[in-house]
């Protein structure tokens, strides 16, 4: 019983600091410098973005394609430009982060 009790909190540890890391993560690769969750900037707020796509099957694996491509003309006429700095795997952490913001 207290193995799997300990099993339990650290996974639920892990999974945790995996949710906290994805603000430092898009702070690393500098994506606040045209988004926030709250208020757009250049780019839409992640809140929008989550709001735009929700519930669509497809969202995540467009969206990591987006921020790893770019690509311009679904939130105005600034493009997002590629992502090279940014991993599929750091780009998809990334898009599930954001499309769990509300």
């Amino acid at each position: 019983m207290k193995y799997r009790l300990m099993v339990m909190l650290a996974a639920t540890a892990l999974l945790s600091s995996a949710a906290m890391a994805n603000p430092d993560l898009a702070k690393a690769k500098n994506c606040i410098a045209c988004h926030s969750v709250a208020n757009k900037v250049v780019g839409p707020a992640y809140k929008d973005v989550a709001a735009k796509y929700a519930g669509q099957k497809d969202a995540e694996d467009k969206l990591t394609q987006k921020v790893l491509k770019g690509g311009s003309g679904v939130w105005g006429a600034i493009p997002m430009p590629a992502n090279g700095q940014v991993t599929e795997a750091e780009a998809r952490t990334l898009v599930k982060w954001v499309l769990s913001q509300k």
